[in-house]
């Protein structure tokens, strides 16, 4: 069976799909055709791993982790911290599923360390939110591939409080939240929290 490089070419166009390399671990870079200007960077062979998932997601053991990348964001410069984050936290989850045989799937949080410290010098999130496509739903649907299908999930960078309405609220009113901003798994150093004021746990 082909890997899932041939489908991504078949997909997005063999010149719009390159293997990068990074501290060892590669990555596909994925240039989006047309207007959009943007690029996703997603882990390579994490769905040759068949995810140990909760009975109602059968059928969705094969996943790759993404992010999207803003056109001004310059992923060749190795000593820049306010992007080379993405190589990292994508390496460590991708490990994390397989060495604990575990799943990740949309809803899921993950803190960045036990001091919480921020992403970035410019991103002020400490936590992550996995989220199905949301700008790519139309780009990334599940790709069949042999006899499995292989589904896709953006790794999105949460404020604290964003994560606490998370936790008090459910999944889908911090989604709401973000789809009311129009916020969505595009990475933006300058992006502030959906929550203007602190939240009321009983409003609605």
């Amino acid at each position: 069976m082909q890997d899932l490089s041939y489908f991504l070419k078949e997909r997005f166009g063999a010149s719009q799909v390159e293997i990068l390399n990074r501290n060892g671990n590669s990555f596909h870079l994925i240039t989006l055709p047309g207007s959009k200007e943007l690029r996703i960077l997603m882990t390579v062979g994490l769905s040759d791993h068949q995810m140990k998932v909760h009975e109602k997601h059968m059928g969705e053991e094969w996943k790759e982790l993404y992010v999207l990348i803003p056109s001004y964001w310059n992923l060749l410069d190795e000593q820049d911290e306010n992007m080379n984050w993405v190589f990292h936290w994508l390496t460590k989850l991708k490990n994390y599923v397989v060495s604990k045989d575990t799943w990740l799937g949309h809803g899921h949080t993950i803190p960045t360390g036990k001091e919480l410290a921020m992403i970035s010098p410019k991103m002020k999130q400490n936590h992550f939110i996995l989220s199905d496509p949301l700008e790519l739903e139309d780009e990334l649907k599940p790709i069949a591939a042999g006899d499995k299908t292989i589904y896709f999930l953006a790794l999105i960078p949460i404020f604290a409080d964003e994560m606490d309405y998370k936790q008090g609220k459910g999944t889908a009113k911090l989604f709401a939240k973000f789809a009311q901003q129009n916020i969505t798994e595009k990475l933006d150093d300058f992006r502030s929290t959906v929550l203007k004021t602190r939240w009321n746990f009983f409003a609605k």
